[in-house]
């Protein structure tokens, strides 16, 4: 009897031992399980927000594009000549850039437009201006606050430069002009927009030196002013539709060249006059006199220079 019950509590031992053993296995194993899952959440996490950082860092800003519109390197397509290329295909970004249809109307207006009334004829000198000379047509120049007036006029060119931190923005005389031609054109079914208006000083100076980097110096002066000398920075140019020679064909420019001095603008670098304006044949680029003075120079068939007797060279 003494022999069994020494078996049975042997026995009983032995079962209560392998349980404990069974509990402790699933113990442990359940612990190192769940250890694995919660690293692996973690490392998953990691990677994660560190991918985000990763998109974040190497992602451009949405204006990087805007930095340096239409520079050559950009993509305008630019072509050396229209005496060495067809016309239909040379583009042109001269004495301006393409905007990129960016600048609207409205946001090149500025609150710090100057009174164009002294541009409305060619008459009008600044009372206070400094008289510096007269011209071979008779015209006197005056300066005035840096600014060069030949006849009422006001003048950018090689010859006379405007001050770096003259800045109108379009004048508002130039952009109601335009408003008025924009919508005669289009009740003859011609739609006219402008792509590029005012520049600053510091905006020709990146667009001159990308066209200088591209091409050279002396062939850039044909095509872009330096900065300062650029009409564009006086507020009262604009270019229109196209910078593509063959716009001077399409209907839209034809109807410009016939039709823009009855609104007080004219075809600023006609055909045919590079030695006397410096720059290209620019059918698109458009500058507003006021409708007496565009009427007067349109009629006498010379480009601007040759109806003030003015020059168009850079001294150095």
């Amino acid at each position: 009897m003494k022999k069994l019950k020494n078996s049975i509590l042997a026995l009983a031992v032995c079962a209560a031992l392998a349980l404990l053993l069974t509990a402790c296995s699933y113990h442990f194993g359940d612990g190192l399980d769940s250890g694995a899952g919660t690293i692996g959440e973690d490392s998953s996490k990691s990677e994660q927000s560190s991918s985000e950082e990763v998109s974040r860092d190497t992602s451009l800003p949405e204006s990087s594009e805007e930095q340096s519109e239409s520079a050559p390197e950009q993509g305008a397509d630019v072509q050396e000549s229209s005496e060495t290329e067809d016309s239909s295909d040379t583009e042109e970004n001269s004495d301006e850039e393409i905007s990129g249809g960016e600048e609207s109307a409205a946001s090149e207006e500025s609150s710090g437009a100057v009174d164009t009334s002294a541009q409305e004829s060619s008459g009008g000198q600044p009372a206070d201006g400094e008289l510096i000379g007269t011209t071979s047509k008779g015209y006197d120049i005056v300066v005035k606050d840096g600014i060069t007036y030949v006849g009422g006029i006001l003048i950018a060119n090689k010859t006379y430069p405007l001050p770096a931190d003259y800045a109108p923005g379009f004048t508002g005389g130039t952009y109601k002009a335009f408003q008025v031609m924009q919508e005669a054109a289009a009740n003859e079914g011609i739609k006219l927009e402008i792509i590029s208006g005012f520049r600053s000083y510091e905006k020709q100076q990146q667009t001159y030196q990308s066209w200088v980097n591209t091409y050279g110096r002396e062939y850039a002066d044909t095509i872009s002013a330096r900065p300062g000398y650029s009409e564009h920075q006086s507020g009262l140019a604009m270019d229109l539709n196209s910078l593509k020679f063959a716009f001077a064909d399409t209907k839209e420019g034809k109807w410009l060249a016939e039709n823009c001095w009855k609104y007080g603008f004219i075809i600023r670098y006609p055909e045919d006059k590079e030695d006397v304006t410096g720059y290209k044949y620019e059918p698109w680029h458009i500058r507003y006199l006021g409708k007496e003075t565009a009427k007067k120079v349109y009629e006498s068939g010379l480009c601007l220079e040759e109806y003030l007797g003015i020059d168009s060279e850079y001294k150095d």
